[in-house]
């Protein structure tokens, strides 16, 4: 691996930080023992600026470009966004409904694939096959109801999980 610039920031499929280099988890670090590194960073990503400056915090996170594409708002350098989690109110989901229904039919079937919900037999739910010879019972609209109890579900886009690293030695880098 040739010597990185200063403040570079590599992704490593290790679950450490190797030699020369730090994780990317908004760690404080102190001015006196890292001043190159103080010189590119500042206070961009935390710290106060007299003793202590912070590493970016890449965790749970993907990372881009400061700058503004077209029809896209404005990015800084350091600037955080979006959410982990978000939890969907009623009216951000389409209007539609299920429908539930039942036969009166007894069945051996443990598996609904296609199937009506049937009678029980020994506490099990058992389902009866579409087309059954007993006629099919719409069950009341009451009896599905709205779900999720208003609960944040996963909002992360696909992931694999690496180590975002920050050079703490190299090469520094010269100005444009």
């Amino acid at each position: 691996m040739s010597e990185p610039f200063l403040a570079e920031v590599r992704m490593f499929a290790l679950n450490f930080a190797p030699r020369g280099w730090a994780v990317c988890n908004g760690q404080l670090m102190a001015i006196s023992q890292n001043t190159a590194l103080f010189a590119l960073l500042g206070t961009t990503y935390g710290g106060d600026g007299r003793s202590t400056f912070g590493l970016p915090n890449l965790q749970g996170a993907a990372s881009m470009g400061a700058g503004q594409g077209p029809g896209l708002t404005p990015r800084s350098l350091g600037e955080t966004g979006g959410s982990a989690t978000v939890t969907l109110l009623a009216s951000e989901v389409p209007s539609h409904g299920h429908a539930a229904s039942f036969s009166r039919a007894e069945s051996y079937e443990g598996h609904p694939g296609g199937a009506h919900a049937a009678m029980t037999q020994g506490g099990l739910a058992l389902y009866a096959p579409a087309g059954a010879s007993s006629p099919v019972t719409a069950m009341s609209p009451m009896a599905v109801g709205v779900s999720g109890s208003s609960l944040p579900h996963n909002n992360m886009m696909p992931y694999l999980a690496i180590t975002f690293c920050i050079a703490l030695q190299g090469i520094f880098p010269q100005r444009p």
